[in-house]
C-alpha cells in the first residue's frame, strides 16, 4: 500500500536522523507525547525503530506540516549539511523602518508564492534571535510540490539579511526573492557573493558578530600555536632578530584578524580578468581582444584561521594581501578582478 506524503516525508526524515539525537529532535518536534515515546524501543534496529514511530505518529494522524516541521527541525541540528547563499534585501529612499509583526510575514510570504505558483508548499518554524526558518517544496503549474527536495530560507526579523539553501531549481529564485522583499517590507533584493556551510559563521559575518565561539572542527593545533623551535647554539643576535621579527608578525596579524575565533568559510574563489600588455611590439596574445581569464580558489576546512596562521607559521610574509585578509569586512568569498 502506498504511504501518505505525510507518512513518507516522516519515514525518510526518522531514517536520517543518528540514533544518538533520536529522542532530542523527537522532544523537540513535541508532536508525540512523552507517554507514546515510552513504549518505542530505542534500542531496536534502526528500521523497526523507524515502523514503531510512522505508525504512532499515524495514529496522531500527522499532516503534511507536521512532517514538515520534523524535517525543518533535523534540518537545524544538521544545517552544516547544507550550502548557504546570502541575500541582502534594502528599502526605497526615503522608506522608513516599518513596525514588523512576523505573523504578518508569514502569512504575506506566503499568499505570494500561492498566488504564482498553485503546486507549492511552505512551512515556518520560529527560531532564536527573532528568526523564521521557512522550509519550501515547490511544484511547478502541473506537478505536485516535491517534498524531498525542499528548500529552506531563515530569515532574522527586521534585519535585511536571508540566508538560503542552495536550490536545483534556479527558475524559482525571483519569485523567492520577491516573496522575501515584499512581506519584510524591503524595495529591492540582491544575492551576495558569499557562501559556506557554516550557517552561524555567514550570520557572524553579515551581522559583524565576528568575537564569537564558532562551529569546531577536528583539527591538530593551529600553526600559530605550534612551536617553532630555535637552535640553542645559534648566535644570540639572530635570536634577537628572530623574536623581534616574530612579535611584528604576531602584532600585525593580530590587528588584521583580531584575537578571537574566525568565522567559517571553506573557500575564496578569484576570477581574473585582464588585457595582455607588453613593451614589445607584435605576438599573437597582444593581438587578441579577449581578455585572458584565470580562476584561482584557495581551499581549506577552516579557510580565515588557516590565512591567520600562514604569517605566524613563517609560510607567508605580513601582512598578508588584502585580497585574503578582507573576507569577512567585505562579506565576500567570490571575487572578480578586472583592469581598472
Amino acid at each position: 500500500m502506498r504511504r501518505e506524503p505525510a507518512g513518507d516525508v516522516v519515514r525518510r526524515t526518522i531514517l536520517k536522523i543518528p540514533l544518538t539525537e533520536m529522542m532530542t529532535i523527537l522532544k523537540t518536534w513535541n508532536f508525540l507525547s512523552e507517554n507514546q515515546l515510552q513504549t518505542v524501543n530505542f534500542r531496536q534496529r534502526k528500521e523497526s525503530l523507524v515502523q514503531d514511530l510512522v505508525l504512532l505518529c499515524e495514529e496522531n494522524r500527522a499532516s503534511l506540516n507536521d512532517a514538515a516541521l520534523l524535517d525543518i527541525i533535523y534540518t537545524q541540528f544538521h544545517r552544516h549539511q547544507k550550502v548557504w547563499d546570502v541575500f541582502q534585501m534594502s528599502k526605497g529612499p526615503g522608506e522608513d523602518t516599518d513596525l514588523f509583526d512576523m505573523e504578518q510575514f508569514k502569512s504575506s510570504f506566503k499568499k505570494i508564492l500561492k498566488r504564482a505558483l498553485k503546486n507549492v508548499t511552505v512551512s515556518f518554524r520560529d527560531a532564536e534571535e527573532n528568526a523564521v526558518w521557512i522550509r519550501i517544496a515547490w511544484g511547478t503549474q502541473y506537478r505536485k510540490p516535491n517534498q524531498y527536495k525542499p528548500a529552506y530560507v531563515v530569515y532574522y526579523s527586521q534585519t535585511p539579511y536571508a540566508f538560503t539553501s542552495s536550490s536545483q531549481l534556479k527558475s524559482n529564485l525571483p519569485l523567492l526573492g520577491q516573496a522575501l522583499t515584499v512581506a519584510s517590507k524591503h524595495h529591492q533584493i540582491v544575492k551576495m557573493d558569499l557562501r559556506s556551510r557554516y550557517l552561524d559563521s555567514l550570520k557572524a559575518i553579515v551581522f559583524k558578530q565576528y568575537n564569537q565561539t564558532f562551529e569546531t572542527h577536528n583539527s591538530t593545533t593551529p600553526l600559530q600555536e605550534r612551536s617553532l623551535g630555535l637552535d640553542i647554539n645559534m648566535d644570540s643576535r639572530i635570536i634577537h632578530e628572530n623574536k623581534t621579527e616574530k612579535e611584528r608578525v604576531q602584532r600585525v596579524t593580530q590587528e588584521i584578524f583580531g584575537d578571537y575565533p574566525q568565522p567559517r568559510l571553506e573557500f575564496a574563489q578569484y576570477k581574473l580578468e585582464t588585457k595582455f600588455k607588453s613593451d614589445l611590439n607584435g605576438g599573437i596574445l597582444a593581438e587578441r581582444e579577449e581578455p585572458l581569464r584565470c580562476l584561482v580558489k584557495f581551499s581549506s576546512p577552516h579557510l580565515l584561521e588557516a590565512l591567520k596562521s600562514l604569517a605566524p607559521a613563517g609560510i607567508a610574509d605580513a601582512p598578508l594581501s588584502p585580497l585574503l585578509t578582507c573576507i569577512p569586512n567585505k562579506g565576500m568569498n567570490y571575487f572578480k578582478i578586472r583592469d581598472k
